[in-house]
């Protein structure tokens, strides 16, 4: 139980989750390696991915314990496993499926489901789900983090989709866990500009020092 509950106040103190979607394992491993290198510590690797396990299998035995791996994308239980064995820290998906859920909780790993509504949010919560992902955040809006929390204050939010530079300090004043961030952070990585994906994390991570998110 220690190692969840250390992963969950990882991705928290961290707050930014870096999302990666590489066309290719290398484009990937290297996008993911130039957003450590830039401040983020904590890692999205999504099983849209080529060979996604074994991406997140090399940035684990190269970063070991410095920084937060997880697998995002997943879909079924059989991902899940695969995954974990590869040494996902976290499960996240687009949606909740209570098989991940389950298959989450035997093996002790945070399961990060995608949810947009407050009867998806509960059911998630009622299946150990400790942090929710509001997806999509870019139509949902800080303003839904509000309304959730309102009724629900034990939910742990992390937006994904629409988080960027601008809105960022939004989301936080919205009273959200963390944030996912996608393709404004990695997109320079597609055309090998893999240093411009450095001085993007670099921006985010200065961005959030001016502001005070720890929430779990």
């Amino acid at each position: 139980m220690d190692k969840k509950i250390n992963i969950l106040k990882s991705i928290n103190h961290n707050f930014l989750v870096a999302v990666i979607r590489g066309a290719s394992a290398d484009e990937a491993f290297n996008d993911a390696a130039a957003c450590i290198k830039g401040g983020i510590k904590t890692i999205e690797l999504t099983f849209t991915v080529p060979s996604a396990d074994s991406v997140i299998k090399k940035l684990k035995e190269k970063y070991q314990n410095d920084v937060i791996i997880g697998a995002g994308t997943i879909l079924d239980e059989v991902s899940a496993r695969l995954a974990i064995l590869a040494g996902a820290d976290f499960i996240v998906g687009p949606n909740f499926n209570k098989e991940i859920a389950l298959i989450a909780n035997l093996y002790q790993r945070p399961y990060i489901p995608g949810c947009m509504t407050t009867t998806e949010i509960t059911t998630a919560l009622s299946y150990g789900s400790d942090i929710i992902k509001v997806f999509p955040g870019n139509v949902l809006g800080p303003k839904f983090i509000k309304s959730i929390l309102g009724p629900i204050p034990n939910a742990n939010l992390m937006p994904t989709g629409g988080v960027n530079l601008d809105n960022i300090s939004d989301w936080v004043k919205a009273g959200v866990a963390a944030v996912g961030i996608g393709s404004n952070l990695v997109s320079p990585g597609a055309n090998g500009n893999f240093d411009q994906v450095e001085e993007n994390a670099r921006q985010y991570v200065s961005k959030l020092k001016s502001n005070s998110p720890i929430k779990l």
